[in-house]
């Protein structure tokens, strides 16, 4: 991988790319073989350091968006640099920023209840961005989306790519958001089969 750049991974249902990614994002560790982050093996680490590792390098956007409910969209978006024992005023700053430059500065006191598909992913995907992480990885980011938000949702990566050099590995079914992609991965029978 390249950073800023932007990778699909396709293939059909089954075929392992959702797998591949929790393996990609430390959650699950390999059957075999290795996984190395800027040469570090990160399925050596201890649970406690391999979460911490997790929290500072790599972000995460799930078809569902996994916001909590209680929490309004500036404080879910703060919680991983909370986590990562960030000043709490400093996480605000950075959350807002991001919430900013998604168009939400308008929404950041609503709860998830109140907020549309569209603005609960994007409140997701500043979650993700919050501590700066080396790769943000996203599972059919736009699954559940209708195609003017799956479209703004696709045009935003391509935005947070050109303007902080954020790099992305993409599970998708969506030809034109793979189509977008400086790379696609296409998958079958869990082994890549080309790219």
């Amino acid at each position: 991988m390249q950073k800023a750049e932007i990778v699909a991974i396709t293939g059909p249902s089954g075929a392992g790319k959702s797998t591949l990614l929790h393996i990609l994002g430390s959650l699950d560790p390999p059957d075999s073989g290795k996984v190395y982050y800027n040469e570090t093996d990160v399925f050596t680490l201890s649970p406690n350091k391999l979460s911490a590792f997790r929290n500072e390098h790599i972000g995460f956007v799930f078809q569902q968006h996994h916001l909590l409910p209680e929490f309004s969209a500036i404080e879910n978006v703060s919680i991983p640099a909370l986590i990562a024992r960030k000043n709490r005023q400093h996480a605000r700053k950075r959350a807002l920023e991001l919430l900013e430059f998604l168009g939400l500065a308008n929404r950041i006191h609503h709860k998830p209840s109140e907020l549309s598909g569209g603005e609960l992913q994007r409140v997701a995907v500043a979650r993700a961005l919050i501590n700066n992480p080396s790769i943000v990885l996203a599972d059919e980011p736009s699954g559940n989306l209708d195609t003017a938000n799956a479209e703004e949702l696709h045009r935003l990566f391509l935005s947070l790519k050109k303007e902080f050099g954020q790099t992305f590995i993409i599970v998708t079914h969506n030809l034109d958001l793979a189509g977008m992609s400086d790379r696609i991965i296409r998958m079958a029978d869990g082994k890549i089969i080309e790219g």
